[in-house]
């Protein structure tokens, strides 16, 4: 369903007005010269986008009444993108609306191409919130719990996950420290017949290693001091169930051979004791180790390797996952909010670009954390880089501009093209599937040298 395409434009100037109009043919524009037909435009249509001129009547010569606007248009609804107009050297009151939640801000005199490219992201942006949206909301019969994705990535996990759960088959889920690996888990735990047995987690590397071996496979009475009475293992608890090992990168290799053997017999023996207990139970092994690395060094057995990764499900870091860090964002901010009783409307642009630009070495967890500190910690109505103890970073315009971004993909292909054809303009024409006079034409448009 496409998204609405009005476009409300605040401004009481009738020249304004319709030049507004003609800068924005490509949407549905209305009009408003005051506060009340504003709020009753945005009622009526509920446009995604506002540009607001502050100077509206009764105080045209001033800010009181527009920044009274821009406040009623963001409590009755605050999704959408206010795009303030403001006149030259008047960056302070910019700054200022946008600290009460405005989108963005464009000074006078107008210039249509600058001003519609602002009205485009903002757009653009609030179309791709609603697509976020949508994904979050959407309910299937198989869903990776807890896993919020729309990048391509990720979504090839879930599916890999939802496809292999029913299975079971012993896997392996290798990722740096907080990209998810315990929930693709306990997923797989859920989507798998034995959803109604127990899911039993351990952390090899948060045990010493002298309790670990007792931890996993039980002790029986006397086998140790402190031994008072026979204790079935992790593995005994999770007969019926799923057995997930996180960090067995870590497992000590006195463990590994007796970790070996549970896999290969499904039989444990305790501690101190002689008996073999037969276990029915799906493992599913986690590590953010280079567990090949570990084979050739000699710190992990390659026989343990190959028995624990049946399949293996590699999850790719918060960098690398496209849109998921502000759809992730966004999701921990509402979340946040009903935490902690406050009402932040949104990131500033600023914050949004900072977040996009950052590597996230803790990946999602580190995602998390500084959203619920920049909640309890932000002073404003939206979130600014500093309450996320992020740098801010310029944004490139570029990057957004259609144009330029078609422009640079067509520059690169022919130049592909031509080197690979010898610089010969036929053969490279041939190569794109176009015309040669068309790949004149583009060479020409492109200012290139063959």
């Amino acid at each position: 369903m496409p998204m609405n395409n009005k476009l409300l434009v605040v401004e009481d100037d009738p020249g304004l007005q319709d030049q507004l109009r003609w800068c924005f043919d490509r949407y549905e524009v209305v009009v408003a010269g005051d506060r009340a037909a504003a709020m009753e435009q945005l009622r009526k249509h509920q446009p995604p986008v506002v540009t607001l001129d502050l100077g509206l009547p009764p105080d045209a010569n001033g800010i009181s009444e527009g920044l009274a606007t821009l406040e009623a248009i963001v409590s009755q609804r605050p999704d959408t993108k206010v795009i303030v107009v403001t006149g030259q050297n008047d960056r302070e009151n910019a700054v200022r609306a946008v600290g009460s939640g405005a989108y963005d801000f464009y000074h006078k005199p107008i210039d249509a191409e600058i001003l519609g490219m602002i009205v485009n992201r903002a757009y653009r942006l609030r179309e791709l919130e609603l697509e976020n949206y949508a994904l979050m909301q959407q309910k299937t019969d198989h869903s990776v719990e807890g896993v919020v994705a729309c990048s391509a990535e990720m979504v090839r996990v879930c599916r890999t996950v939802e496809k292999v759960a029913p299975s079971n088959a012993s896997i392996l889920l290798l990722g740096d420290s907080g990209t998810g690996k315990e929930l693709c888990a306990r997923s797989l735990h859920d989507l798998s017949p034995r959803a109604s047995g127990r899911f039993i987690a351990i952390n090899c590397a948060a045990i010493p290693e002298n309790l670990l071996e007792s931890e996993l496979f039980g002790y029986e009475k006397g086998a140790f001091t402190g031994a008072a009475k026979q204790t079935p293992g992790k593995i005994e608890y999770a007969s019926g169930g799923s057995l997930f090992l996180d960090e067995v990168g870590d497992l000590p290799m006195s463990l590994q051979a007796k970790l070996l053997r549970f896999l290969q017999e499904r039989v444990v023996e305790r501690v101190g004791g002689r008996e073999e207990i037969p276990v029915d139970v799906r493992v599913v092994c986690a590590t953010h180790q280079d567990l090949q690395e570990k084979i050739r060094s000699g710190t992990f057995r390659e026989d343990l390797y190959y028995r624990i990764s049946e399949i293996a499900i590699q999850i790719p870091p918060l960098r690398e996952r496209g849109g998921d860090i502000l759809l992730l964002a966004r999701m921990y901010l509402d979340h946040f909010n009903r935490e902690q009783g406050r009402n932040l409307r949104s990131f500033s642009k600023e914050a949004l670009t900072a977040m996009e630009a950052y590597s996230w070495p803790g990946n999602v967890r580190e995602l998390k954390n500084r959203i619920k500190r920049a909640v309890i910690m932000a002073e404003g109505k939206t979130i600014v880089a500093r309450d996320l103890e992020l740098e801010e970073v310029a944004l490139d315009e570029k990057s957004l501009d259609l144009r330029h971004v078609r422009e640079q993909a067509e520059r690169q292909a022919i130049l592909r093209a031509l080197s690979h054809s010898a610089g010969k303009v036929s053969a490279a024409a041939d190569m794109l599937g176009i015309s040669r006079p068309t790949m004149y034409d583009m060479i020409r448009k492109l200012n290139l040298k063959v």
